[in-house]
């Protein structure tokens, strides 16, 4: 039973299902059609029952309820076809409960099937049914949606390979190495390996055959064209395939040294066909446990590679479906809010430019005023963007984040608003993170304005750090690494959120609010941000019982966390004469502004458009106290090159980046070397002013 088999039964089931659903809503919604409808619709579920029927591996569906033991404390059979009752010994099983069947082992096959049904990830085993004295192979997966509380076994009778290994195992456990060359015992392991559907070889410690059976003998001769026999020295047979005699000794060499192993590999000459194995490979040991030699088993599982193939094409095709469905939401979103705030900022100018042609400068004011908040939602709109996309450029420090939250207490509190009682939770000792503190300020105000939202009636927002230790289930739970991690969380009282919005809460312009009320990419830009920094956010919520958004960040080790004081920050400080400042920026306008703004501070300019002008003014005997360079820039040189290129010869040169997009690659991960700092475009003059008095004259 394999993998494949069981994802081609869940596809026809859902194909089945959605068919039924179909021709239901036709019986339904146009009564002239009601006999078509029904024959259909008989047709259908004959087709389904069918399925169930001509399956040969045991298959049933069980639903869980909530019982006196607990939620999912039992469950009942809802299907089962003809092969359950064969396989598993137990007939008449539809309706019936596990407790009422088998209230010995009810909590263990709860428990089991209970895991697939909560996590909806599928799981395989094996197991022997005492009261058969049967093998069964099992596999089981979720019905989807979760919602149907509903989980289908597939099983398959493995008694006869069982018998087989317990029985080559005995001869393990009881040959003795001179007796395994006499003749009765080779007739002994051939009937043994002769009662399996495997291709089984068994070599002694010299790569000599002592034992293969009739399957194993014709998939060579199709495979290779070869015709082995007990006694034959197996390398040697492949003397005249060489590239498969290295293979082989190779493989054989490892189980004849003790190794156990399992691989998948392709064999087959050129005109002939080729084929995939899984080869399992274990060690024969006589009674005092030495080892005698190796055998193999091996099953031709061709088939269900190609369809794991054919189903990994199917799931690309879908997701490169969802992804430009996602783009063109994105882009649709894009071009909505961008319209809306370019009207603004264009109708704004016209104006300014009608009443100053006719005089009326006192509306001037008004009109600027218009202009710069469209350009200031403009660009704080494209911030989100590059968040959701994790291009935007972080600026990441040693962040205490109780510290962080403590100070943003009264913030919170101010914007939520009295109907909310904030409670503020700060683990002791908590591990430093390396994170951008004003990207990580501005998510928390989200997550706490979005709680605020889902508690229109008011409540309660508790905001909570703690360290993590994941270990490999947890992180693997968050699509983390395992190791050390800090976690804010925001947790709410409010109307929680179900699986389906959940499922799309990060989403770019995905909101549940009202038109008008909400762009759809905070949360976006939450989990853009986390992610760029290394770490995850995630979502834990009931309908009605609340939600808690958590944001996980990789511990930092390396040095403490220090709080910044921004009132430390002197933008207003006079520029020195005679300092020299280079502007490299393959932008006009740009340029222009910062040339003025440098100017009108008293510090002279040097421009230049691309990186290689730029050098060229680095490598001469100007004096240059600050470099100020785009990171995207035309000839071939970006601006981290350019000011890698200039330390080299001015090992003191103090640079300012300034980007509206960067790769973190270009910025080197976010490890800035000292004297380097970075500016995000669109950016304030004052804004640019004070980080240039501040790196000049530090």
């Amino acid at each position: 039973m394999s993998s494949p088999e069981i994802d081609t039964l869940r596809q026809r089931l859902r194909e089945l299902e959605s068919e039924n659903a179909r021709l239901q809503a036709l019986f339904t919604a146009d009564a002239g059609k009601r006999v078509e409808a029904e024959t259909a619709l008989a047709e259908s579920e004959e087709r389904y029952r069918t399925l169930f029927n001509s399956i040969d591996e045991g298959f049933c569906i069980i639903e869980f309820f909530d019982g006196p033991h607990g939620p999912l404390s039992d469950y009942v059979h809802v299907e089962a076809n003809p092969a359950y009752a064969l396989h598993a010994g137990i007939p008449n099983v539809v309706g019936q409960k596990v407790r009422e069947m088998v209230p010995g082992e009810a909590d263990g096959w709860v428990e089991l099937y209970g895991g697939v049904l909560r996590t909806g990830e599928p799981i395989r085993f094996e197991r022997e049914l005492v009261a058969t004295g049967r093998h069964l192979e099992l596999a089981a997966f979720r019905v989807e949606p979760a919602s149907r509380r509903q989980v289908a076994v597939l099983f398959q009778d493995i008694t006869a390979r069982k018998r087989a290994e317990a029985a080559l195992q005995e001869i393990n456990d009881t040959l003795e190495a001179r007796v395994v060359a006499t003749l009765a015992e080779r007739k002994l392991l051939a009937d043994i390996v002769e009662g399996t559907n495997a291709f089984v070889q068994v070599v002694d410690t010299q790569f000599r055959l002592i034992a293969i059976n009739s399957a194993a003998v014709l998939e060579f001769g199709r495979i290779f064209g070869l015709h082995p026999k007990v006694g034959d020295h197996l390398v040697e047979l492949f003397k005249d395939l060489p590239e498969h005699q290295a293979a082989v000794r190779a493989v054989w060499s490892r189980a004849l040294e003790g190794e156990e192993f399992v691989e998948v590999g392709e064999f087959g000459v050129s005109g002939r066909d080729r084929r995939f194995y899984e080869l399992r490979f274990s060690v024969l040991r006589d009674a005092s446990g030495r080892q005698i030699g190796a055998y193999q088993f091996a099953y031709d599982v061709t088939d269900r590679l190609r369809e794991q193939k054919r189903l990994r094409e199917a799931e690309e095709a879908l997701r490169q479906s969802q992804k430009m469905e996602a783009v063109g939401q994105l882009t649709g979103g894009i071009a909505h809010d961008f319209n809306n705030l370019l009207t603004g900022i264009m109708g704004s100018l016209e104006m300014l430019q009608t009443r100053m042609r006719q005089g009326r400068f006192t509306e001037v004011d008004r009109y600027v005023a218009a202009a710069q908040g469209a350009s200031k939602r403009a660009a704080a709109l494209t911030h989100r963007l590059l968040a959701f996309s994790r291009r935007q450029t972080l600026d990441p420090k040693p962040t205490d984040v109780n510290r962080l939250v403590m100070g943003m207490e009264e913030l919170v509190r101010r914007t939520v608003g009295p109907q909310i009682h904030l409670e503020v939770v700060t683990a002791g000792g908590l591990w430093p993170a390396l994170i951008d503190p004003s990207q990580l300020e501005s998510a928390l105000l989200n997550l706490c304005i979005n709680a605020r939202d889902a508690m229109p009636e008011g409540g309660r927002i508790t905001i909570e750090t703690a360290n993590k230790w994941l270990d490999d289930r947890a992180a693997r739970e968050r699509d983390l690494s395992p190791g050390q991690y800090i976690s804010l969380c925001v947790t709410d009282t409010g109307t929680g959120m179900t699986s389906d919005v959940i499922e799309h809460a990060f989403d770019p312009f995905f909101t549940t609010k009202p038109i008008g009320q909400g762009t759809g990419l905070g949360l976006s830009m939450v989990y853009g941000f986390a992610r760029q920094s290394g770490g995850q956010v995630r979502i834990y919520s009931e309908v009605g019982q609340g939600t808690t958004m958590c944001l996980y960040f990789p511990r930092h080790y390396v040095g403490e966390a220090q709080a910044e004081d921004p009132a430390c920050a002197d933008t207003t400080t006079s520029a020195r004469t005679g300092q020299t400042i280079l502007v490299v920026d393959d932008e006009p306008t740009v340029r222009m502004l910062v040339m003025e703004v440098l100017d009108e501070r008293g510090y002279a300019v040097i421009e230049a458009k691309d990186g290689p002008s730029g050098l060229a003014a680095l490598q001469s005997n100007a004096r240059i106290d600050l470099l100020i360079t785009d990171v995207g820039l035309p000839g071939g040189m970006n601006g981290r090159q350019l000011a890698d290129a200039a330390r080299a010869t001015r090992p003191d040169l103090k640079v300012l980046f300034i980007t509206g997009y960067a790769e973190n690659a270009i910025l080197g991960h976010g490890q800035l070397a000292p004297g380097m700092q970075v500016l995000t475009k669109p950016f304030d003059v004052e804004a640019l002013a004070g980080r240039v008095t501040e790196m000049v004259e530090s």
